[in-house]
């Protein structure tokens, strides 16, 4: 049986019709006939053609996309418009190499090579041409490199007889977009980046250089050396309140609504910082208004949870109306009170006051507020009784009587510093802790350069005249150039302290086992140190006359020789926004005509890392000046490393620092040089003597200044400020 269509012996000419083409001729089919594939009629006229192959399904699926127009121009549209996305990114990437593409853009590469340029240039003139223009935000090789562009744009313009019109016309429109790109890198320019420290960068705004022989050196933040030998940061810790205290039971569930000025790195926000931590960590709930968001906390505020309101106005007012208390931590704050008040004016019951600067501009801006509030708080005794003698003048009547409550060392630092708080563990003993700051300080010190015998001096505060570091290098300035005649102090023991409520703290009884023998081996060395300075003291008084000619003007040079010990001092914080650059200009100029304070001076950014920077230190410096520091919260941060203090006597310092047992006071302004100069070469010549008034002050925050004595008079002011539970 034949098989019609297969593979038999007849030349069967087998043609099937395409469903896809029209049956029949174009003219037949407008005339309305068709002709099928297999007649007579159509096999004549396309018999000289080759019979067309059966199409595969390849070829089917073609030409389904081609009757089908809108898939068709679809596949078309994308295909365009992918090739144009290809082309664009090639010359995006090639532009950004040429540096002629976006403006303001800088590639990576060519950052790093204008840097090794930089660096090349300092290393052949580190007084001039690595010098960093604050104002202009440029380096001088910059400057170069963009005048050599006009010069190169001006030439070709010059040349115009040999150069076509068209030539001309670009070179002026080179020139005016030249013109357009400094304009807007002038508009948008960051601030440079120097590197002060191995990996790491800060940005410098106060036309300090990184390194000049006229200026000194800036060293730090020591954050990853920090990290790296303590193997514990701050980011580890989950909570840390005293669940039996009365503070974290009267701030259980409630809610707070705490006023921040400024964002600064400086004692007022710290400390707010702070008192919002504790208040999250005891189970508050914790709202933030931030008048001024300048300043380097606002990433610290996110790590630690703390909610930032973004409005300062209408929804802050609201989120307050609900709170149980709000705390103003500034007196610049008045104008945010002013404002909530006349949109609840009952909120004025409500309010806490922390009040934390001790100048009179600050209590004309405030003094129309005072009365309002329900609680003003100070910060020191001598700022109380300032505040109430402005008052009188102004006759304002306050609703209550202004309570104290002094700063605290937080946990971080005394963590670090060896002393006993919530932080410490097991694995992370006070033991543990005072060998890992001893490895601390060996690291530090070495970085920046020091040997074991130099005194470092240490000053950190924003740079302003109210902190008096122009005084302190004239001080040291005075030391080198003139022959001082050398001083014996006689070092005090620490006697039975008052706290600022005038309660005497329960020291000896409430102590622990390490605290009692540290105040025993101080004991037992001040007796020591009395015993062998009478027997001692004709020989030192001899000989400290005799070397006094030929020391006073070496101090501050190390003799590679003899090793003997110098003093250098390093001044912060760079970058702070109570920086007042005039000042820090009028500095510079000084060290630039005192040539023997060249390698003595050391600069430092500012930073929340300070353990390092105390662990290195031997001595603090708080040349506070007008009426002295309000309370000085580095000053207890210092004594609790064990520094001994020199500072004015003046304002919250003479609170805090005993004479000559915890430190030494001398006159503010340039009357205090003299004395100044004496204490700095006294304890550069007697390190036992350091030794002691730092283990004093290191006992006298442990009496009065730990978290645990803030937070005891904080708990009285709440539970005078809020209703009571029901």
């Amino acid at each position: 049986m034949e098989e019609t269509g297969g593979r038999g012996d007849l030349p069967v000419n087998v043609v099937r019709q395409s469903s896809l083409r029209p049956a029949g001729s174009f003219k037949s089919s407008l005339s309305g006939r068709s002709t099928p594939r297999g007649s007579p009629s159509f096999r004549r006229a396309y018999s000289a053609r080759t019979p067309r192959r059966e199409s595969k399904a390849g070829l089917s699926g073609f030409q389904w996309i081609r009757g089908n127009r809108l898939v068709f121009w679809l596949i078309l549209i994308t295909l365009w418009t992918y090739i144009g996305f290809v082309i664009q990114s090639k010359w995006a990437h090639s532009h950004n190499d040429n540096r002629k593409g976006f403006i303001g853009y800088r590639s990576e590469r060519g950052s790093a090579r204008r840097a090794e340029e930089a660096a090349r240039v300092a290393a052949a003139s580190p007084g001039a041409n690595a010098t960093i223009s604050s104002g202009a935000g440029t380096t001088l090789l910059e400057q170069k490199e963009r005048q050599g562009d006009k010069e190169n744009v001006t030439d070709s313009a010059r040349k115009g007889k040999n150069v076509s019109s068209r030539q001309k016309g670009a070179a002026r429109k080179n020139s005016r977009r030249s013109s357009l790109e400094r304009r807007l890198r002038s508009n948008v320019r960051m601030k440079p980046t120097v590197v002060v420290a191995e990996n790491t960068t800060a940005d410098i705004d106060d036309g300090i250089p990184r390194k000049n022989t006229s200026y000194g050196l800036i060293v730090g933040p020591f954050g990853k050396t920090e990290d790296s030998i303590l193997e514990w940061s701050a980011e580890k810790r989950k909570g840390t309140c005293d669940r039996k205290s009365e503070f974290a039971r009267l701030v259980w569930s409630r809610n707070f609504v705490l006023i921040f000025h400024e964002l600064s790195m400086t004692g007022a926000p710290l400390s707010m910082l702070e008192l919002a931590t504790e208040l999250l960590s005891c189970g508050a709930t914790v709202s933030v208004v931030v008048l001024s968001r300048k300043g380097g906390l606002m990433t610290e505020l996110d790590r630690r949870g703390i909610k930032v309101l973004k409005d300062k106005g209408e929804f802050s007012f609201k989120t307050s109306m609900k709170a149980d208390l709000v705390i103003a931590g500034s007196a610049v704050c008045s104008s945010w009170i002013e404002q909530y008040l006349q949109h609840h004016a009952a909120g004025s019951s409500q309010i806490v006051w922390w009040i934390m600067e001790n100048r009179r501009e600050y209590f004309d801006r405030s003094k129309n507020m005072l009365n309002q509030v329900k609680m003003l708080t100070f910060l020191s005794e001598s700022q109380s009784k300032q505040w109430l003698t402005w008052c009188e003048e102004e006759h304002i009547q306050l609703k209550s009587q202004p309570t104290v409550v002094p700063l605290s060392v937080n946990d971080e630092l005394a963590f670090v510093a060896g002393i006993p708080c919530s932080l410490n563990t097991p694995l992370f003993s006070v033991e543990k802790m005072h060998e890992k700051r001893n490895l601390l300080r060996a690291a530090v010190r070495k970085e920046m350069g020091l040997a074991d015998g130099d005194m470092l001096v240490m000053s950190l505060s924003s740079i302003n005249p109210g902190k008096g570091q122009l005084l302190l290098l004239e001080s040291i300035a005075l030391m080198s150039e003139q022959n001082i005649a050398p001083i014996d102090i006689k070092i005090g023991s620490l006697s039975e302290e008052k706290d600022l409520s005038g309660v005497i703290t329960q020291n000896r009884t409430n102590l622990n086992a390490s605290e009692a023998i540290l105040i025993e081996d101080v004991n037992s060395q001040s007796n020591a140190t009395r015993s062998t300075s009478k027997k001692h003291k004709k020989k030192r008084s001899r000989s400290n006359k005799r070397g006094a000619m030929r020391t006073s003007r070496n101090l501050l040079a190390i003799d590679e020789s003899t090793q003997k010990p110098s003093l250098r001092v390093l001044i912060g914080s760079i970058g702070s926004k109570s920086n007042k650059v005039p000042y820090i200009k009028g500095i510079l100029r000084f060290l630039s005509q005192h040539s023997n304070l060249t390698k003595s001076v050391l600069w430092t950014p500012s930073t929340t890392r300070v353990s390092s920077l105390y662990s290195a230190a031997d001595v603090y410096v708080i040349n506070a000046q007008g009426l002295g520091e309000t309370f000085g919260r580095v000053t207890i941060e210092a004594m609790a490393f064990g520094l001994p203090i020199l500072g004015t006597d003046a304002g919250g310092t003479k609170e805090i620092v005993e004479d000559k047992v915890t430190g030494l006071l001398h006159p503010i302004g340039r009357e205090g040089n003299l004395v100044l100069a004496q204490h700095l070469q006294f304890l550069l010549r007697n390190p036992v003597a350091r030794e002691q008034l730092g283990k004093n002050g290191r006992i006298k925050v442990e009496r009065t200044y730990l978290k645990q004595h803030m937070f005891r008079k904080l708990a009285l002011i709440l539970s005078k400020s809020m209703k009571p539970k029901i």
